[in-house]
């Protein structure tokens, strides 16, 4: 069994004994920081990138119950910090509701925040360039080229299923975002 099976056995054990608190505290320490990174890499904005994460975490904490394991759990975190990116990237949760008070989600969210080592030394080329994406476009990207998903769960994050026309779908936009990517890297002088 993977890490990744380990961690939904684990998982599912807490939330058979009705220990919320231990289930989202075990999934937030394993996949916090790559959704932390999934989200900086998106959003590009540091305090957005750290507001998206607190709200992931709260919606992980309060979603997690009802999570019937029918998806990798993995998808389903990433699946949620898309929607987290997306509502605070429309600034919606801003202008119709109040802060979000902290709580233990929050808190853990904070801890994992500052303990993540920043992404340093990233070249600013490179970064100019996924600047030049969409966001569905770097979620695209990062899920599939940074976290290594396989083609089934950036599937289910981006589109919520996997049936193989999604797939095929996804598929045939990333080969078309790394066409783009290369006229863009080549009209900036970065490849040949």
């Amino acid at each position: 069994m993977g890490p990744g099976g380990r961690l939904e056995q684990r998982t599912r054990e807490l939330l058979a004994a009705d220990d919320v608190r231990g289930a989202a505290t075990e999934v937030l320490r394993e996949l916090g920081p790559h959704v932390l990174r999934y989200l900086r890499s998106i959003i590009r904005d540091e305090d957005d990138a750290r507001d998206a994460f607190s709200v992931f975490a709260e919606d992980l904490w309060r979603g997690l119950p009802e999570f019937r394991f029918e998806a990798p759990l993995r998808s389903w975190c990433y699946r949620v910090a898309w929607h987290a990116a997306l509502r605070v990237r429309n600034d919606s949760y801003r202008r119709h509701g109040r802060r979000l008070e902290t709580g233990e989600a929050s808190a853990l969210a904070a801890e994992l925040h500052t303990t993540e080592p920043r992404l340093e030394g990233q070249l600013r080329s490179l970064e100019a360039l996924r600047e030049a994406l969409s966001p569905e476009e770097q979620s695209l990207l990062v899920l599939r080229v940074d976290q290594q998903l396989p083609w089934e769960e950036v599937s289910l994050v981006q589109l919520g299923d996997a049936d193989p026309r999604s797939v095929a779908t996804l598929r045939k936009k990333f080969e078309r975002l790394k066409e783009r990517l290369a006229r863009l890297a080549r009209a900036r002088g970065l490849i040949d």
